[in-house]
């Protein structure tokens, strides 16, 4: 039985959208996200974040810009793809994009919604995973875009 629930951020109105983080269809989760079928589906080089086109108009952004999403617990950047198939008040962020980082300002710049869920299980008997829906805002992403640097490897260290 699904009892509703409280949804992380209601009720305070600075975070009006549903955040939805389904599996994405390019990889399998992140295996392979640095792979060029999963880059080509990217905006810029970013997840894709789909949003329907009135909230679009709402929070001042339009397709194929970069986006800063927010939650009370982090904030990421995604490429934005507009889209009438989400009803509004919904937004869609795949899991599965390699964390990155390495831009001031975001907690993640390549598009992780991890950055932006809560890490709690659903109940202490099942433990399910609670960390795809969550209360966010999109909001116009006006910085010099930083460059995704999820797919360089660390720099070495010398040793003696």
């Amino acid at each position: 039985m699904w009892l509703p629930g409280p949804v992380v951020g209601a009720g305070d109105g600075a975070w009006p959208l549903v955040l939805l983080a389904n599996q994405p269809s390019g990889r399998l989760h992140s295996q392979q996200d640095m792979g060029a079928y999963s880059r080509s589906q990217k905006v810029r080089e970013r997840a894709p974040l789909r949003m329907h086109p009135d909230d679009a108009r709402a929070a001042g952004v339009g397709d194929g810009e970069v986006v800063r999403v927010s939650s009370p617990r982090g904030s990421c950047l995604a490429g934005l793809v507009v889209s009438d198939a989400l009803r509004p008040g919904v937004v869609q962020l795949s899991t599965g994009a390699w964390f990155d980082r390495s831009a001031a300002g975001v907690t993640c710049a390549h598009g992780n919604p991890n950055v932006l869920t809560e890490d709690v299980g659903t109940s202490s008997l099942s433990q399910a995973c609670t960390g795809q829906l969550t209360r966010v805002r999109v909001e116009p992403f006006t910085d010099p875009l930083p460059p995704v640097r999820a797919f360089e490897p660390p720099r070495g260290v010398a040793s003696d």
